[in-house]
């Protein structure tokens, strides 16, 4: 494991140094920038392939996925148009990620909506394939929302856990480069060796 801050000193300072002889071909910094979009559409197709299935016992929450501090505001572009800002206390540019996973720790399935979405609105399109229980926090209160699910066979029960977990990196330089991180992190968690 190296102790790089960000993935140009890794790739430039670990990998160019210690992997060279496993990758003789290895592209130049630059270059791997330009070919990494190209990456996305088979990372998601490899996520689709690895993730996790229905148990009959699944949990929904989110988080923010913090992409552009406060002060940055006004002159950030890379996200203007897409992401919105957040309700909470810090402002800025925000995504949130809806993640449901099994009782197994596997991620059954994920959404990424603006932060301004309220998080009961996806669960129902992410909830297509579940059987038997979905289990979230008192953010998923709601009559229409556990009506809509009980319809399709799924039984919401809610309780008043606070959310858990934040994830911060407000520093993306465009929309590929957030994705492939994004993508990136969620091939990570399934591929971790307590998953599988």
């Amino acid at each position: 494991m190296s102790n790089q801050r960000d993935f140009k000193n890794y790739y430039i300072g670990f990998i160019t140094r210690f992997y060279v002889q496993d990758f003789p071909t290895l592209l130049s910094y630059t270059r791997f920038l330009e070919v990494m979009p190209s990456a996305l559409v088979p990372l998601c197709a490899y996520f689709t392939h690895i993730k996790g299935k229905p148990t009959g016992i699944e949990f929904v929450d989110s988080t923010t996925l913090k992409v552009c501090h406060i002060l940055r505001i006004p002159r950030h572009k890379v996200f203007e148009g897409i992401a919105k800002r957040g309700r909470g206390t810090m402002g800025g540019f925000d995504f949130k990620l809806h993640v449901i996973v099994n009782h197994l720790g596997d991620i059954v399935s994920v959404k990424l909506t603006p932060a301004n979405v309220d998080d009961r609105t996806p669960v129902p399109e992410m909830a297509r394939e579940l059987v038997d229980k979905l289990y979230g926090d008192k953010g998923y209160l709601s009559t229409a929302l556990s009506d809509t699910l009980l319809e399709e066979g799924v039984t919401l029960i809610t309780n008043v856990r606070k959310n858990t977990s934040q994830f911060e990196h407000s520093r993306h330089r465009s929309m590929h480069g957030f994705m492939l991180n994004l993508t990136g992190g969620l091939i990570a968690y399934c591929r971790k060796p307590e998953n599988q």
